[in-house]
């Protein structure tokens, strides 16, 4: 499929979904990324499903995935200190 369709198709089902963000088809393929990692902890499934040929682009996940865990345990700690 040629990018400006999944473009024009991503447009179009955002639009009828009733969303008034703007979305784009990069930003779901990210939001997919992150979700994969943040469930399964596999950079390898991430990188095969992202079809990057290098890990080094497929890590940003990881971090990604880090820092908001690193997020929820100060949150927590927080819990415990009130």
């Amino acid at each position: 499929m040629h990018p400006r369709a999944v473009q024009m198709v991503t447009r179009k089902w955002v639009r009828l979904a009733g969303i008034d963000k703007q979305i784009t088809p990069h930003k779901l393929r990210h939001t997919f990324a992150t979700s994969l990692y943040s469930k399964s902890h596999d950079i390898l499934a991430v990188q095969k499903a992202l079809g990057h040929r290098s890990i080094v682009h497929t890590q940003i996940y990881a971090h990604i995935s880090d820092e908001s865990l690193e997020t929820a345990l100060e949150n927590r700690s927080s819990d415990f200190h009130s």
